[in-house]
């Protein structure tokens, strides 16, 4: 089950006065091939979110201990970027479904414009970098018209394109015969999941995801029909299959409460 949190498998903790900060550590796994290229990506690199948390992105062998002394270097900043987003109390505003508002799709923003015209089907069409949704009528209560049109568009394209990204990660995951059937449901607290039986539940606000963050669920539940828990075997096998899945995971929980939001 791919859940939307906010964590990773590895943690830390870094002690500022009488503070205690808990961060999450992403290790940055790299093929043979790559190992070279690496070299030059010694760094550890430090990130504090707008919900508060901490992530470390740090080469794919870096010592706890060189990872903490970092942290420590930069514990000042740290905790200062945490007050103020703290400070600032920020949270997302329900949609009001009017032009102006942003939209997501496969990752990129969008302008949301709202158009009345009695001699079109109302519909949804994407120009230009906007989200254009025309309506037939005018009507006081745009938020009844608008989100199920919208709803239904991002359906409509969740389902073929999640279909092209499962035959693309079919190539990866050797170990399943056939095509998995997959069925699409909007849920509050995952992106995906994989019954026992081998059939898959995917979210259509995924949609409003980068395609490697469509890919990462994907193979995420591609990966249960070998390994039905998060056991170590299942981490491997995810690992193997898609190396950087930690930094695409991040990014995809960084941006939860903007795609979910409705």
């Amino acid at each position: 089950m791919s859940e939307i949190k906010k964590t990773t498998q590895e943690q830390g903790i870094l002690a500022y006065g009488e503070e205690i900060i808990h961060y999450d550590i992403i290790r940055q796994v790299v093929s043979e091939d790559d190992a070279e290229k690496a070299k030059n990506k010694r760094k550890v690199v430090i990130k504090v979110h707008p919900d508060q948390r901490v992530v470390a992105t740090v080469p794919y062998d870096a010592a706890t201990q060189v990872i903490q002394e970092a942290m420590t270097k930069r514990a000042r900043w740290i905790w200062e970027s945490i007050s103020e987003f703290a400070s600032q109390h920020e949270y997302v505003m329900p949609r009001q479904y009017v032009s102006g508002e942003t939209q997501f799709y496969l990752g990129r923003r969008y302008v949301l414009k709202v158009l009345i015209d009695a001699k079109q089907t109302s519909n949804v069409k994407l120009t230009r970098g906007k989200l254009n949704v025309t309506l037939k009528h005018d009507s006081d209560d745009r938020v009844a018209k608008i989100k199920p049109l919208l709803d239904k568009w991002y359906t409509r394209k969740a389902n073929a394109i999640f279909h092209d990204r499962l035959h693309e990660m079919l190539t990866k995951a050797t170990w399943v015969e056939g095509l998995p059937s997959f069925r699409i449901m909007a849920m509050k607290k995952q992106w995906g999941s994989c019954s026992t039986k081998g059939s898959l539940m995917l979210n259509p606000h995924l949609i409003k995801a980068p395609k490697e963050c469509i890919d990462y669920v994907i193979l995420h539940e591609l990966c249960h029909i070998a390994e039905h828990n998060h056991s170590d075997k299942f981490w491997r096998l995810l690992t193997q299959v898609m190396p950087n899945w930690k930094e695409v995971k991040a990014k995809l929980d960084d941006m939860a409460e903007l795609y979910l939001n409705e």
